[in-house]
């Protein structure tokens, strides 16, 4: 089976929490904080597998969660790392955040990695927090929450060339004679029901990789037939190869079925315009062909080549043009920039990393990521615990921002779960 789209949401593993211990040898005078950290939790990271060529083992994973790594102990013992999740995907897979629309990924080299959902860092022992001022800490945090998204992962395959046209026009049979492709034939509309690959190999040694996209039907890009599944296999390749039934076989017109693919291609995306385009006039064998490429090459202004994939004649002169196209065009990349998923160095001006909300009747909901990251990392089993949680949302200007906005003592403050008291 075929699979190329599979929506999956991804828990990355937390961190583990951090020991707060003391040592309490009969001859060690003042021990000291002795708990270790915790350690990091699984990543979860994709990579490529040649060896696949479909999304099909992840059909069923609509949930990939991570493992949380190893709790710290006494005597500073840390916990150790959970291993990382790594999911084998085919080159050309495509990973997109639901959440903002931007790219995570875009696969394609042999054994290429990433980093998709991260896990958390370890939660310090209290053997960290030792100052000076401060040399026995009574606390520990607790692990750092795993990242968590859901993601859209897409398949685009590699090809150089990506043969179009309508159904029974020979794209099938073409990539059988010009490759080791073997894709099922017959004589009715979508024989074809999955994208086929082929590399092919000219003449004079040079080789490249062809696409039979099948489905391409009149209103594809708005759902028709089976062409809006495969439209986005067409956005890698360097070429578009038109194949025409040139002998009316099925009493179309050549001319409206080169425009009917072009205008679907147009409505799927701009750019599809812009790669370089031939035509391979097929079926030439049948009586009206002839007549049929004059009055095409007279209205169609791209590179035209009469064949007859049925009867394997003139293919060979197709596959050294093609070559000799591909040698001109560089590979571009599939997105832009600025599509891609950012992560901001630096700052002139620093955010303010949350938000406050009045809920009403002396309710203040606090929300932000780094206010949520701190409250899931704090212990609350001291009082210096506490009283640390409370001097960091001080720093963060929390409380000047309360009192800003009108805040009253004794007013409820609300961080997720967690409800305490306003105090000036």
């Amino acid at each position: 089976m075929f699979v190329d789209e599979v929506i999956l949401e991804l828990l990355a593993g937390n961190g583990g929490d951090g020991c707060m211990a003391f040592r309490r040898e009969k001859y060690v005078e003042m021990g000291g904080p002795y708990g270790g950290n915790g350690g990091k939790g699984s990543d979860i990271i994709f990579e490529v597998d040649e060896g696949l060529n479909t999304l099909l083992d992840l059909r069923y994973k609509r949930l990939i969660k991570g493992t949380k790594g190893e709790n710290g102990e006494g005597k500073g013992k840390h916990g150790a790392g959970a291993a990382d999740i790594v999911i084998k995907v085919p080159p050309g897979t495509v990973v997109t955040d639901l959440e903002t629309g931007f790219v995570v990924a875009d696969l394609t080299q042999k054994n290429e990695r990433a980093i998709i959902a991260k896990g958390g860092r370890g939660g310090r022992g209290n053997i960290a927090f030792a100052t000076r001022s401060n040399p026995a800490p009574s606390f520990a945090e607790n692990g750092e929450p795993g990242e968590q998204r859901k993601v859209k992962v897409e398949l685009k395959l590699l090809a150089d060339v990506g043969l179009v046209g309508l159904p029974s026009v020979g794209k099938s049979t073409f990539i059988s004679k010009i490759s080791a492709a073997r894709p099922k034939i017959a004589e009715y509309h979508f024989t074809t029901l999955k994208p086929n690959l082929g590399v092919v190999k000219t003449k004079d040694g040079r080789s490249f990789v062809v696409a039979d996209l099948p489905g391409l039907i009149e209103g594809a890009s708005l759902g028709e037939g089976l062409g809006d599944r495969f439209l986005k296999h067409i956005e890698r390749t360097r070429i578009i190869a038109h194949i025409v039934d040139m002998g009316s076989v099925e009493g179309r017109d050549p001319i409206e079925d080169y425009q009917i693919i072009n205008k679907e291609l147009q409505s799927f995306h701009e750019k599809m315009m812009e790669k370089p385009r031939i035509v391979i006039a097929n079926k030439m064998d049948v009586e009206g062909a002839e007549e049929n490429l004059k009055r095409f090459m007279k209205q169609i202004n791209v590179p035209i080549y009469p064949i007859s994939a049925l009867m394997n004649k003139d293919i060979d002169s197709v596959l050294i043009a093609l070559a000799d196209l591909l040698e001109t065009i560089p590979k571009q990349p599939l997105y832009e920039e600025n599509k891609f998923e950012s992560h901001v160095l630096y700052k002139f001006k620093e955010e303010k990393p949350f938000s406050i909300e009045n809920a009403g009747n002396g309710v203040w909901i606090v929300r932000g990521e780094k206010v949520e990251k701190l409250l899931r990392m704090t212990k609350f089993n001291t009082d210096e615990s506490a009283l640390r949680f409370a001097t960091k949302l001080r720093k963060m200007g929390i409380d000047e921002e309360l009192r800003k906005l009108g805040a009253l003592e004794g007013d409820t403050i609300r961080i997720l779960d967690l409800e305490f008291e306003y105090k000036e």
